[in-house]
């Protein structure tokens, strides 16, 4: 089929209005996910979206995989039959919030100096605006994308997904059915680098490794001498894996994004020595830095009830986060490391990803950008977190991170990602649906 030229060019007003009522809709949805299985508020914000949803003719399905944790999945027609279908995906739930810890009520979605400020500004019910935005825009002008999207707003990815894309991936393959590309939240964002504007676009993300350590020891009085003492033994070991220090270690992505920083610089990369190209990027190392290597992080213990009684047992939790191909590295290292006598149990496993630089999705991806931006660059970058892309690699679904934001130079970014007072300028919603927007290839039906 051939693609009819669009009258429609981007323009903030085209989108301006939608995407800030939208996103202070959602924030005022509170979707909080504590995780186990303790969440409120998806529901209610599946609702929301389903409802834009409806009104744009895509028929969404709300699905819940228990009561309660509710994901929305809808389909948007495209003028290129012949052409695999795109997902475009975000979150409904967010991370808790302290409003004490906060200068604003952190669900009330205020607008200050055209910023948006609440829970979920960045981590992503602006992009989920973003994309309903678009979407609506295209409806109300009579267009449609080029490709076929699947458009899918999940339950529970702050807490692994276990109750929404890892569900519906394993349960419900189908409803992802012919989509080769996926695009989510992070990537896309634009960082100073010395002068010069780049903007990060995900291509990997390091994989989840939730560790269960459990010593057991003999029990007895606290007066008395106890070589066997589970919490001693358990100590050395959280005290061994928390100091250990991971060798730097690059992948395809991590080497080509340092590469390419020391050229912004006009210096060579030295791969011992990544300080100089983290201390380049700014605020955007924060994301960067912890993508050189593996990490495993104590995160939790928990022994005992009483002064003078020993227990027979000490747990601890571990936070693992592990670079492509080396899973099962990690893990053996960290068993070794915790030593005799603890046992490491995985309650919760993601593998990393990493996927190509290229291709003609990351090509639109980067042309889109330079269309906004003509003088910016696009680089390639891990994500030292996860994301729902992981569960639809499982299905051969190759994902990147591109929530397209051109951010003030001195907003920092990353550190808003569950973070106090977290909040989204108006101007990166609307140069974010712009751009979206071009990614889309719109023409008229």
């Amino acid at each position: 089929m051939t693609q009819q030229p669009s009258p429609f060019a981007p323009n903030d007003s085209s989108f301006r209005d939608d995407v800030v009522r939208m996103t202070r809709e959602l924030i005022r949805i509170d979707s909080t996910n504590f995780g186990a299985n303790r969440a409120r508020g998806e529901r209610e914000a599946a609702e929301y979206c389903a409802a834009i949803m409806s009104s744009l003719e895509m028929n969404p399905e709300i699905m819940e995989s228990e009561p309660g944790r509710a994901t929305v999945i809808g389909r948007f027609p495209g003028w290129d039959t012949s052409a695999p279908p795109l997902i475009l995906h975000g979150h409904l739930d967010v991370v808790p919030a302290d409003a004490d810890e906060w200068s604003v009520d952190p669900f009330g979605a205020e607008l200050i100096d055209d910023m948006i400020w609440g829970r979920g500004a960045v981590d992503m019910k602006g992009m989920n605006a973003m994309i309903l935005a678009v979407l609506q825009h295209l409806h109300r002008t009579g267009q449609r994308p080029r490709r076929e999207l699947i458009v899918c707003f999940f339950a529970d990815e702050e807490a692994g997904g276990n109750y929404g894309a890892q569900w519906w991936v394993r349960e419900r393959p189908e409803l992802f059915a012919d989509a080769t590309d996926s695009i989510s939240e992070v990537g896309g964002f634009s960082a100073d680098i010395e002068g010069q504007r780049a903007y990060l676009l995900q291509t990997a993300e390091k994989g989840i490794a939730w560790l269960n350590l459990t010593s057991i020891g003999a029990p007895g009085h606290g007066s008395g001498v106890h070589p066997d003492n589970a919490v001693t033994r358990l100590a050395g070991a959280i005290e061994r894996i928390g100091r250990h220090e991971w060798p730097l270690q690059y992948t395809k992505t991590t080497r080509d994004l340092m590469e390419q920083v020391a050229e912004i610089m006009g210096v060579d990369f030295n791969q011992d020595d990544p300080e100089p190209q983290l201390k380049a990027l700014g605020a955007a190392s924060r994301f960067v830095g912890s993508t050189l290597r593996n990490s495993s992080n104590p995160t939790g213990l928990t022994a005992g009830y009483k002064h003078n009684v020993i227990p027979g047992k000490a747990s601890a939790t571990v936070d693992a986060r592990v670079l492509p191909g080396d899973d099962e590295h990690v893990l053996q290292t960290l068993r070794d490391l915790a030593g005799e006598g603890v046992e490491i149990d995985v309650e919760h496993q993601q593998p990393s990803i990493e996927v190509p630089f290229s291709g003609d999705l990351v090509d639109l991806m980067v042309d889109s950008i330079r269309q906004e931006d003509p003088d910016a660059v696009v680089l390639p970058f891990m994500m030292s977190g996860g994301t729902d892309n992981n569960a639809l690699s499982r299905l051969g679904i190759t994902g990147y991170g591109f929530m397209p934001l051109r951010l003030p130079a001195d907003l920092d970014f990353p550190a808003l990602f569950h973070g106090i007072d977290e909040r989204i300028p108006v101007a990166s919603l609307t140069f974010g649906c712009r751009t979206l927007y071009r990614i889309l290839e719109p023409g008229t039906r």
